[in-house]
């Protein structure tokens, strides 16, 4: 019914009244919920890609300090020991369910919260109260750009989380708009990165391996040799951003390297499933051209023959990027399977031929090596019947998701949740061509 009320008043009132209302949401739950953050040290990660996996490091990096920690993210909640998932497809929640959520951790005696903060949740007031400790910016790359309407937009209000100073400003330094976060004020900035731009924190002797990849962490209190049980050099990118938060409040480089080794992964994301099949199998949630790239960088040294990519794009979202997808997929991989994703309320049928749009006709030929299945269980499958020994299949879009969003078949203006385990899809179509293990 909320919905139904949104869609209707939507194009009456206006973005600023809606954005106005948000504002007094925010405000509202800060009254009467007693604005626990006060007594909580908040750190709010934000960026296009790599937020959910730099909270789970940074959660652990904390909880070796021997404090309670609560984490708030796209994939899982958590208060201490207390784990549950986040099945709301919305990684910053509303005003009203963050204030809770910070006011049990607050009950739970935690001392930190880790928050994903997203740009709409930062447009939208739904942090509207908090001073945040610590702000963390990620990377920003081409994504929600229906919403903010161009990248300069999408920016400035990533920016926001930086505006109040914080205690500690971490940086990726490597980002070309990094100049722009630097700006801001806080009591301290710690920079981060890969590049020749010398950050405070970085990592080098690189080296991939089938335990994950090991690296040396530089920081001006020495350095330290950290194993991540996780593939990918984007993951080092995610590790440093956390390393650097805990360096700057105090913590040892030994504290910081158990923590970040103690991640072992986190649901979702550059997720391995083994079922005694003679492919590899990988979920993520990848859905950005900046995250595409980095994926398909990733498993190519894993891939001992071809990489089957299965993927599609969003509904009701940014539609510019959508052939983009398509075109690094192209370069990627050697066969694709485009599929149904989350179409809410467009044709899903459109949403793949724009997709389509981006991909190499003379390099993927339409039942050859490229197919269009609209049922996303049906490409799966279709995925593990032509995988042979060596291939590797690449499922992104939907990572840890477990519910997929649908036009509603009663008014077709609205969505609906349906149940789509991704990960039990997977296990299921593997398990039903014999492999158990």
């Amino acid at each position: 019914m909320l919905e139904k009320i949104k869609t209707i008043l939507r194009p009456l009132v206006g973005q600023k009244f809606i954005l106005w209302t948000h504002r007094v949401r925010a405000r509202l739950a800060n009254f009467v919920l007693g604005n626990p953050a006060r007594d909580l040290k908040i750190i709010g990660v934000t960026g296009t890609n790599g937020k959910t996996t730099t909270c789970a490091f940074l959660g652990s990096i904390l909880r070796e300090t021997g404090v309670k920690v609560a984490e708030a993210t796209t994939v899982y909640f958590r208060i201490g020991d207390k784990i549950s998932k986040n099945n709301l497809k919305m990684t910053t929640i509303s005003a009203w369910q963050l204030q809770k959520f910070l006011l049990e951790a607050k009950r739970s005696d935690c001392e930190y919260a880790v928050l994903e903060i997203t740009s709409h949740a930062l447009s939208q007031n739904r942090v509207w109260g908090i001073n945040f400790f610590a702000s963390v910016l990620t990377n920003i790359t081409h994504d929600h750009l229906d919403y903010h309407k161009n990248f300069t937009q999408y920016a400035k209000t990533k920016l926001k989380l930086f505006e109040g100073k914080p205690f500690i400003s971490v940086i990726n330094l490597d980002d070309p708009i990094s100049e722009m976060f630097l700006k801001q004020e806080a009591y301290k900035v710690i920079t981060y990165g890969l590049g020749s731009k010398k950050p405070a924190v970085r990592a080098s002797k690189i080296v991939s391996s089938g335990q994950g990849i090991s690296f040396s962490l530089i920081a001006p209190q020495g350095q330290k040799n950290v194993l991540l049980k996780m593939a990918g050099k984007f993951n080092i990118y995610n590790a440093l951003a956390a390393a650097s938060v805990g360096l700057g409040i105090g913590m040892t480089l030994e504290g910081v390297k158990r923590g970040l080794e103690k991640v072992e992964s986190v649901r979702g994301r550059f997720e391995k499933i083994k079922k005694g099949q003679p492919f590899g199998v990988i979920l993520d949630y990848a859905h950005t051209p900046d995250a595409f790239l980095k994926i398909y960088e990733a498993v190519k040294p894993l891939a001992k023959k071809r990489i089957i990519a299965v993927f599609g794009a969003t509904g009701n979202r940014d539609m510019s990027k959508r052939p983009i997808l398509g075109e690094v997929a192209s370069a990627g991989a050697d066969v694709i399977i485009l599929t149904d994703e989350d179409p809410y309320t467009e044709n899903p049928s459109d949403i793949i031929r724009q997709v389509e749009q981006g991909i190499d006709k003379k390099k993927f030929i339409l039942g050859k090596n490229f197919y269009k299945i609209l049922d996303r269980k049906l490409a799966i499958r279709k995925a593990f019947e032509i995988a042979t020994e060596g291939d590797l299949v690449l499922i992104t879009g939907k990572g840890h998701e477990e519910m997929t969003a649908v036009a509603n078949p009663r008014d077709g203006r609205l969505s609906i949740l349906v149940t789509f385990n991704e990960r039990k899809v997977v296990e299921s179509e593997l398990s039903a061509l014999g492999f158990r293990k």
